[in-house]
């Protein structure tokens, strides 16, 4: 054999000793390696799944809490306009009752005035015809003497039995 055979060996050899060294690497990957990637794969693809999951289930809380919200601002704007409305006709029934006692406490107190005014006028009258009769009795006694007086009493006497006189004989008609 000459020294070219052994160099073709020798190369021939490296070439099957590459290829079946390329062929246990692919065994070796097709194996093991492989597999360890597939698997290390789907677990991040699983990761990635669970957390888009997760981010999807997040943005529908997200959402749900963003329409109660709404809804509640809206229920405390209504609440809060029921109890504007509902201090506003209690304002108003409050005014109205005080307008309305205001309006009796002056209906009192003009009745009570004219009342009053009434009563004074009767006590004034009483007062003034005391006092006129006083006066006229002070002034009677010094005008009147005697003689006047029994004049005064027998006219008087005269007028009544004509009187007396004019009664009994309009009954004796009748």
């Amino acid at each position: 054999m000459t020294a070219q055979t052994y160099v073709q060996i020798a190369l021939w050899s490296q070439v099957a000793a590459s290829a079946l060294f390329i062929g246990v690497l692919v065994w070796l990957w097709r194996k093991y390696l492989q597999p360890a990637v597939l698997a290390a794969q789907e677990r991040q693809n699983a990761q990635i799944a669970e957390a888009e999951r997760h981010r999807d289930e997040a943005r529908a809380t997200l959402d749900l809490l963003r329409n109660q919200i709404h809804g509640a601002s809206m229920d405390a704007e209504a609440i809060k306009q029921r109890a504007v409305a509902q201090a506003k006709r209690e304002y108003d029934a409050a005014v109205a009752e005080a307008k309305d006692a205001g309006e009796r406490a002056l209906a009192n107190a003009r009745g009570e005035l004219d009342r009053a005014r009434a009563s004074a006028n009767v006590q004034l009258r009483e007062e003034i015809i005391d006092r006129a009769l006083s006066h006229a009795r002070e002034e009677a006694a010094k005008r009147v003497d005697s003689s006047v007086n029994a004049r005064l009493v027998s006219g008087f006497l005269g007028a009544l039995e004509s009187f007396d006189g004019l009664e009994t004989g309009s009954q004796a008609d009748g």
